[in-house]
C-alpha cells in the first residue's frame, strides 16, 4: 500500500481548507485506515511507518492514506491538518 505524497494543485487546495481540521501535539501512536483519508499539513513534521517504509511528511504536503493501511505514526514537530475521509 502506498502512501501519496505530492504538494496540492490550487483547487485542491482550495478544497481541502474548507474541511475539518484536526492537531496532535508530539507523540507516536498507530493508526489503521478504515477508509481513505487525504489531507493537508499545514504545520508540523510526521514520519509514518509501515510495511512499505518510513514516509516523512511536512507542512505543506497533500497526502492520501489508502483504505486498509496499518501504520505508526512518530509526529516529531506539533501536527495541524486539514483532512477529508472518502
Amino acid at each position: 500500500m502506498d502512501i501519496i505524497v505530492k504538494k496540492p494543485t490550487a483547487a485542491e487546495r482550495a478544497e481541502i481548507l474548507t474541511k475539518p481540521t484536526w492537531g496532535c501535539e508530539v507523540s507516536e501512536f498507530d493508526w489503521y485506515y478504515d477508509s481513505e483519508e487525504t489531507c493537508l499539513l499545514v504545520a508540523g513534521e510526521v514520519v509514518v511507518s509501515h510495511d512499505g517504509g518510513n514516509v516523512s511528511i511536512s507542512a505543506g504536503d497533500y497526502v492520501t492514506f489508502p483504505k486498509g493501511l496499518s501504520c505508526v505514526w512518530k509526529v516529531t514537530k506539533p501536527v495541524k491538518k486539514h483532512y477529508i475521509f472518502k
